[in-house]
C-alpha cells in the first residue's frame, strides 16, 4: 500500500513457484498484487479465514456453508470478514479456481502469536496460585498451531491443490482442560486450575473469548462458529496437528526468550482477565459454589 509499493513487481523477469498472501486489510491490495503476479507465479496461496462464512455458521460447517455478502476485491477497507472474502475473490479472479488456494484459517495459536490468547494464558498460569478456569473441562476446541499451517500450505503447492479449505484441527483436537493443563505444565505446574461453571462466568459480565481467550460457552454461536468447522477436506489432503502440549511448550520457549511480553497488533485490542476481576469471582464462587472441579 506504499506509494508505487506495488510497481517492485513489474520490472522483474523472475517467476515462483506459489505466492503466498496473509493480508487482512483492504481486499484491493490483494487484487493488485494478484493482478501483477498472475503471469509469474504458478499458484495464488491466501491465508484467508472461517469468518468469511455468513453469521452464524451452523455447527460442523463445511466449505460449501453460506459466505457473508457484500464483499468486493475491489474495496478498501471495511470489516474483517469482507476485507478476508474480497481478497479471496480478488485471487479468484485473477489466478482463477485451479490455482487458487484459499486457506480458510480458524483460531491460529503458536510462537510468534502477536493477538496474545495463548501468551496471556502462559503468562497467568506461570504466576501460579487459584486460576479461574472456564468450564466445562471437557468442552472441545478447534484451533490451528501456526506451524501445522505453514506446513499444510507448503503441502499444498507441492501437491498443486486448489479451491476453498477449512484449515483448523479436528473439532475435540484437545479441549479446554487439556490445553490449560499443557499450559500449567510447561510454565512449571504451581498453578490450580478451578474449574467455573459458564453460567457463573456469563453472570460475572466476563466477556468470553476476549477476556478469557480461546473460551467460548458451550452451545453458543460463537462456539458454533469457532470450534466445529468441519475439516475433513483439509485432513484428507495431509493436515497433521500437534499435541496441545506441543503447542503450549513451543510458545512458552518462545515467549520466554522476549522476556515474556509478547508482541501485539496495533489493530487488535489486547485480550486477558483483570486480576481483580479473577480474585472476586473465585471468592464469590468459593469451593463448590459454580466451581465444577479443581485440578492442580
Amino acid at each position: 500500500t506504499a506509494p508505487d509499493g506495488p510497481t517492485a513487481l513489474t520490472g522483474a523477469e523472475d517467476t515462483w513457484d506459489a505466492v503466498v498472501d496473509t493480508w487482512s486489510a483492504a481486499p484491493r491490495a490483494v487484487r493488485d498484487a494478484a493482478r501483477l503476479l498472475r503471469q509469474r507465479a504458478g499458484r495464488y496461496v491466501y491465508v484467508s479465514s472461517c469468518s468469511v462464512y455468513a453469521w452464524a455458521p451452523p455447527a460442523g460447517y463445511a466449505e460449501d456453508a453460506p459466505l457473508v455478502e457484500g464483499a468486493s476485491a475491489d474495496a478498501g477497507q471495511r470489516d474483517y470478514a469482507r476485507d478476508k472474502r474480497g481478497a479471496e475473490l480478488a485471487v479468484l479472479d485473477a489466478f482463477g479456481a485451479d490455482r487458487s488456494v484459499l486457506v480458510r484459517a480458524g483460531l491460529i495459536l503458536g510462537p510468534y502469536e502477536n493477538v496474545g490468547r495463548l501468551p496471556w494464558w502462559l503468562n497467568r498460569l506461570a504466576r501460579g496460585g487459584p486460576v479461574l478456569a472456564p468450564g466445562p473441562r471437557d468442552l472441545p476446541l478447534q484451533y490451528i498451531d501456526v506451524r501445522d499451517l505453514a506446513d499444510w500450505v507448503l503441502g499444498a503447492v507441492e501437491r498443486e491443490l486448489s479451491g476453498p479449505y477449512n484449515l483448523v484441527s479436528p473439532p475435540g483436537h484437545t479441549t479446554m482442560g487439556g490445553l490449560l493443563e499443557a499450559c500449567a505444565t510447561v510454565t512449571g505446574g504451581t498453578a490450580e486450575l478451578r474449574w467455573t461453571s459458564p453460567e457463573t462466568v456469563l453472570a460475572a459480565g466476563i466477556e468470553p473469548w476476549v477476556q478469557l481467550p480461546v473460551w467460548t460457552p458451550p452451545g453458543s454461536d460463537l462456539h458454533d462458529a469457532l470450534h466445529t468447522a468441519d475439516v475433513s477436506r483439509a485432513l484428507a489432503t495431509g493436515l497433521v496437528c500437534r499435541p496441545a502440549r506441543d503447542t503450549a511448550a513451543g510458545t512458552w520457549t518462545w515467549l520466554r526468550d522476549l522476556g515474556g511480553t509478547a508482541p501485539q497488533r496495533p489493530d487488535r485490542p489486547p485480550v486477558g482477565l483483570d486480576p481483580e476481576t479473577e480474585a472476586k469471582v473465585l471468592a464469590a464462587d468459593g469451593p463448590g459454589g459454580g466451581v465444577s472441579d479443581t485440578t492442580p
